[in-house]
């Protein structure tokens, strides 16, 4: 058998055509949710980097309280500007769990900062 080649209109049209369809159907497929919600700040502990918030994006979070607050331990770099009671706080809650000494643990870590 002989080489065969391609022209090279044809390769760029394919690679096109190939990057076009992989964008598709990542909007497609891509699930649809929020990455970053808001919500007002309650209370923020230093001491123990607690942060507590309210709101209806806060309370439809599976870790929201009977109350419809959603706390957790705040993670953030040193960068970020202290919350404070009424300010308006964009954040990912990641929730974590495992076990330890035959005890179940869970906890609700917040990533995020005060919207300025």
């Amino acid at each position: 058998m002989g080489n065969v080649t391609l022209p090279a209109p044809l390769v760029v049209a394919g690679g096109v055509f190939c990057v076009l369809a992989g964008a598709v159907a990542g909007v497609a497929l891509a699930p649809d949710h929020n990455d970053h919600n808001t919500a007002t700040v309650v209370s923020y502990d230093s001491g123990s980097s607690r942060l507590c918030l309210s709101g209806s994006e806060a309370k439809a979070e599976k870790g929201a309280n009977s109350s419809g607050e959603l706390c957790g331990v705040w993670r953030h770099s040193g960068i970020n500007h202290i919350p404070r009671p009424g300010q308006t706080f964009r954040f990912v809650a990641v929730y974590t769990s495992g076990s330890s000494a035959g005890q179940e643990h869970r906890q609700t870590v917040l990533y995020g900062d005060v919207v300025r």
